[in-house]
């Protein structure tokens, strides 16, 4: 008599959908299943999937931001530059900032055995539509909480930056000098003039940005957290 033993049906993974209110290993778990090229954020316990991207109001900003961190992160061994780079925040905060930055050694992330950034990075800038964007609402809560030290937003709409630094746990506004320049306190060196990169100026911006990679505290920062060489 034949007899036919009746296999388990494989468990049905449930899609990502925007609202979705997750844990990150369930998340992480749905994520694992969805189909390539599908990009998605867990922020405050909340699912977010990415719609299409838009050139002018995110793929060209995006691009010049990660233009601008990768110039810094060129000349200044010992940091580690991300683009849509996983972040595991904590239970309830997944995200993919659009650029991150960390101390590679003695910071307070670190690179986990998956290969993803562990804990807040030092510095994150995300590009947003306008004000309105969660980016300056759960996500910005979310960094502040986790102890982001710097937070840059670029409202393309609105035509303006906000860069944050976080002091006390929470968010001030750090202002432009005298020249209209910003100059970041947790990566020395890194300066930015946030009115020729809005204008598109982009050899002025990086004008600016080689002039703070010039400076001395540069030049002692780099030398602070330069990876030790290895032992011959």
């Amino acid at each position: 008599m034949n007899t036919h033993v009746q296999q388990p049906r494989p468990a049905i993974v449930p899609p990502l959908e925007n609202g979705d209110r997750l844990t990150r290993a369930e998340f992480e778990r749905r994520y694992a299943a969805m189909p390539p090229k599908v990009n998605a954020e867990l922020v405050e316990g909340v699912v977010y999937v990415a719609s299409p991207i838009r050139d002018r109001r995110h793929g060209s900003p995006h691009i010049d931001l990660a233009a601008w961190a990768g110039i810094y992160r060129a000349h200044t061994p010992g940091v580690l530059a991300g683009d849509n780079a996983t972040v595991r925040l904590d239970e309830e905060n997944e995200p993919q900032p659009d650029v991150c930055m960390m101390i590679e050694h003695g910071g307070q992330a670190r690179i986990d055995e998956d290969d993803y950034i562990e804990a807040a990075p030092e510095f994150i800038a995300e590009v947003a539509a306008s004000s309105a964007s969660y980016d300056l609402g759960d996500k910005l809560n979310a960094y502040r909480r986790n102890g982001v030290r710097e937070y840059l937003v670029w409202r393309v709409l609105d035509e303006a930056i906000d860069l944050f630094v976080l002091r006390k746990g929470g968010f001030e506004p750090l202002p432009a000098g005298p020249d209209g320049i910003t100059r970041s306190e947790v990566f020395p060196g890194l300066w930015l003039d946030t009115a020729a990169l809005i204008g598109g100026d982009l050899p002025r911006v990086h004008e600016v940005l080689h002039q703070g990679l010039a400076s001395r505290d540069h030049a002692e920062f780099a030398a602070r957290i330069r990876p030790a060489a290895p032992n011959s």
